[in-house]
């Protein structure tokens, strides 16, 4: 009888994928999860397979690093090491011949693409057989594995769901920015295992990198390195400046698949221009495609604290401009993202949720990147543990002490302990709704400072004063959330707490900002002086109109310093409030035709926009979704008052929960505005 005789070998991908919850993940291998089994067909000709004549040996290569994996009759998968167990051999006495072997890869593994060989070792004859490559991920539905997650429903929200949504803005006037992970679109996951394989660690010991990959620790630092450009082949280079014309303005992207494709497609040049919530996107697509659970998060009111204090010093001048001396800044939003692992490195209590920072902010170990900085070690003021909890902690707590100054002499001081971290927030899982995560970051808020701020995040409507111990007492209060395009309405008010009159200066002041900056020059201002009566409240109102703060350059909200400074003339005492805040662009409204939306059938979705600019208004509208469709682009012009209703298109290419978004670029006014419609797709 003929030897036995390798022919063919079915890695099952179509089987095998669903089964790893890798389907749909796009890739020119096999997509599997480490500590899970999967089964290999041998197609063979000959005699019956007799493992007393034949030797089936499975050779698992990972660059330098070989695994070579005996095939035995008996035994059980292991979590510890790569096993090959024979299941079944099919007779056939007239036809081709099958043999069934599970593999099963340890829950410790290194993630990266490996090739798979067999090698037939007979009495007279060794051959090897070239079988193809596979892609290991991490596995969060393994306990073993050190990304496990407990929950189904956080599994499907942080390591499946390809649609988020980022939070911008002010606390008061909070900014739902839909978001598009992509991590299922073509060609997707490759270019995020090219991302490890062009960091400097591989590069420059790719043995070492190899080994290391198997702890999500490691694997988080070398992708918080590289999603910035700025020591390495790194995805986006930083640009803070307002001047993008080389580039996209980040405020354009939605979504993450076009950063990545234009950085694999242009041989790992940075792609331009990223901000913090672009780092922070593009980094929650990475993680969730290599199997670690990631949330983006926004720390509203985020410290820079250079000098490492804990205090941050903000300078006002006796008009109530605010000035540019310091180094330490407050951005009005800063995006980072979360992921879930254990840190045995920490000890007991400090496994789950550790923020990592990818935006270029300050060097961690000779390079651009921050964290895994586990939250609990935040929480618990850890400044000890690695890595990074000091410049995180900062982020989310410190003082600012406000200083108003005259020609070098400080006229007076206050201190604001609550308005650093103000509002620490994530998407809900499950729903398109926000979730305050603020007390897993820090303990309550004091109550105890001199700076009030009662802020209704739902309405949009704050308050933001200071009491004075002389006796004056002056708040700003906003009317209404600002919208571009409209009036911005807000009081000055102003109590006099002694029963003597007084003749005040009122001096009220705005300023453009940049949301990670001091701001720039006065772009308004009112100043007068009032007499107010023994133990009165006075309420000034004043209006600022839209010509007086058009936007310079394109972006979905402007953000505006607004500062009252009123000082008594006769004791020369001044007091300051100051509030900041966003004004969001209108939003773009977004309906499908038939709620029950179906897989693979076309579907009609309606965008609406009606103009209450008062001319008219002209730009480019981009319609896209992750799994629906191709990216529709049409440039429109929409008359005053005109309502634009336009008729979308599109064909649901995978079943479950989907986003449809929609951005319209207006040229005049310069302005981004954005819609989204999650839809739930129906599989056939």
């Amino acid at each position: 009888m003929d030897e036995f005789k390798v022919r063919t070998v079915d890695l099952q991908q179509v089987q095998t994928q669903p089964r790893h919850k890798t389907d749909g993940l796009s890739s020119s291998t096999l997509v599997l999860r480490r500590g899970q089994a999967f089964t290999v067909t041998i197609n063979y000709d000959g005699r019956p397979f007799d493992p007393l004549k034949e030797k089936l040996i499975f050779r698992i290569v990972l660059g330098p690093i070989a695994v070579e994996v005996p095939v035995s009759r008996f035994g059980q998968p292991s979590l510890t090491q790569w096993t090959a167990v024979l299941e079944r051999s099919v007779p056939n006495p007239t036809g081709p011949r099958a043999l069934s072997v599970t593999l099963s890869s340890p829950a410790t593994a290194s993630i990266g693409v490996y090739t798979l060989q067999l090698r037939v070792e007979a009495r007279l004859s060794v051959k090897t057989h070239l079988l193809g490559q596979f892609t290991l991920l991490c596995n969060p539905w393994c306990q073993a594995d050190s990304v496990f997650l407990q929950s189904e429903d956080l599994r499907t929200e942080y390591v499946k769901s390809d649609i988020g949504l980022l939070f911008k803005g002010s606390p008061g006037n909070i900014v739902s920015r839909p978001w598009s992970f992509d991590q299922y679109e073509k060609g997707i996951l490759d270019i995020c295992m090219k991302l490890l394989q062009v960091s400097p660690q591989h590069q420059a010991d790719m043995g070492k990198d190899l080994l290391n990959r198997s702890n999500p620790v490691y694997i988080s630092r070398v992708i918080s390195a590289m999603v910035n450009s700025n020591d390495d082949k790194g995805v986006l280079m930083g640009n803070w400046s307002g001047d993008y014309k080389d580039g996209v303005n980040p405020s354009k992207w939605s979504g993450s698949a076009d950063i990545l494709r234009v950085w694999s497609e242009t041989q790992f040049r940075p792609v331009k221009y990223g901000q913090c919530w672009v780092f922070a996107a593009v980094m929650c697509t990475v993680m969730r495609a290599l199997g670690i659970p990631t949330r983006v998060v926004t720390n509203f009111n985020s410290a820079h604290d250079t000098n490492r204090n804990m205090v941050i010093e903000e300078y006002y001048n006796e008009m109530g401009e605010k000035l540019p001396i310091g180094r330490d800044s407050i951005w009005n939003f800063h995006v980072w993202v979360e992921s879930w692992m254990r840190r045995p490195d920490l000890g007991q209590g400090y496994d789950g949720w550790q923020v990592l920072d990818p935006t270029p902010q300050e060097m961690s170990g000779e390079m651009f990147r921050c964290g895994p900085a586990a939250v609990t070690a935040i929480y618990e003021r850890r400044v000890d543990a690695q890595y990074d909890v000091p410049f995180v902690y900062a982020a989310v707590n410190g003082n600012v002490h406000r200083v108003i100054v005259k020609n070098g002499k400080v006229l007076s001081t206050s201190i604001d302990k609550n308005r650093v971290g103000a509002l620490i927030c994530t998407k809900h899982p499950g729903s398109m709704h926000m979730q305050d995560i603020t007390s897993e970051y820090k303990t309550e808020m004091d109550d105890s400072t001199v700076h009030t701020l009662s802020t209704d995040v739902r309405r949009g409507e704050g308050t933001t004063g200071i009491v004075a111990p002389q006796g004056l007492a002056v708040s700003l209060q906003l009317l209404k959330a600002p919208v571009v395009g409209e009036n911005i309405s807000f009081n000055v008010i102003i109590t006099n707490k002694v029963a003597v009159p007084k003749l005040l200066r009122k001096h009220v002041n705005a300023q453009n900002k940049e949301y990670n900056r001091n701001p720039t020059g006065t772009f308004w201002e009112a100043h007068g002086d009032m007499k107010i009566g023994p133990k009165e409240t006075v309420t000034i109102q004043h209006e600022i109109s839209f010509k007086e703060y058009m936007l310079m350059e394109a972006e979905e909200d402007s953000l505006v310093n607004l500062a009252v400074v009123i000082e008594d003339v006769k004791s020369q005492e001044t007091v300051l409030a100051s509030e900041e805040f966003n004004i969001r662009s209108p939003s773009l409204d977004i309906q499908v035709q038939n709620e029950y939306v179906v897989i693979n059938t076309q579907q009609v979705a309606t965008v609406t926009f009606t103009n209450l600019f008062s001319t008219a208004v002209s730009g480019e509208l981009i319609v896209a979704c992750s799994g629906l469709q191709e990216k529709i682009q049409t440039r429109l012009t929409i008359r005053p008052r005109e309502t634009m209703r336009m008729p979308i298109n599109f064909t649901p290419r995978m079943a479950g929960a989907k986003m449809l978004y929609a951005s319209l670029v207006l040229m005049n006014p310069l302005t981004i505005l954005h819609g989204f419609k999650t839809i739930n797709v129906q599989g056939s």
